[in-house]
């Protein structure tokens, strides 16, 4: 049996896997294509909705390719020896797994871009760093949504103080490290 710490920390990592890289995964693009507001201002600021940074390629990118992995993570546990399951089955069958990793991957880059929003309202300019806003609302909105749709599973994963103190460590830390392995490799113009 595990010790309930080390089992939280291991099922809120297993949960945010697909979240964790669909953030990192939306740079590959490079920016290029149209961005998400099309050019358009906030009509009460005269700022761009989400600025430059926030585009299409980088949305439907990190989305669907991020998909994938919460398969093969679902499909990993469902396949797993009764002793070696030490997080939570995601779903049933690895087909039922694909409207939630639709709901991380999506959802992850949907925070993005209100947090994005968030700070073009606040005057702060793309790519400008900007604690809690660049960390916070690409992990809150998936597990929003998660807790409305698959509300036993989300809050059985973070229904406790450990859980939410792991998911601030772990969204810090990845959130910093996959940011400088995405600035060192030419995919980020900042390292954070």
């Amino acid at each position: 049996m595990l010790n309930p710490i080390f089992a939280s920390a291991l099922a809120v990592l297993w949960l945010m896997i697909p979240v964790y890289i669909a953030n990192a995964f939306a740079t590959i693009p490079k920016g290029r294509g149209p961005p998400m507001d099309l050019g358009w201002t906030w009509p009460w600021d005269g700022r761009r909705i989400l600025g430059p940074s926030k585009t299409w390629s980088g949305f439907l990118f990190a989305g669907f390719a991020t998909i994938p992995f919460g398969l093969f993570l679902a499909w990993l546990i469902l396949v797993a020896p009764p002793v070696w399951q030490v997080v939570p089955v995601l779903t049933p069958t690895v087909w039922d797994a694909i409207p939630l990793a639709a709901l991380l991957s999506f959802g992850a880059m949907t925070g993005d871009a209100l947090g994005s929003f968030v700070k073009r309202r606040l005057n702060r300019s793309s790519g400008s760093r900007t604690i809690f806003l660049d960390q916070l609302p690409f992990v809150v909105v998936p597990i929003a949504l998660g807790l409305i749709f698959y509300r036993s599973l989300f809050w059985g994963v973070f229904g406790s103080v450990e859980a939410v103190l792991w998911l601030i460590f772990y969204t810090l830390v990845l959130h910093a490290l996959f940011n400088w392995i995405g600035y060192k490799v030419g995919l980020k113009k900042v390292p954070w």
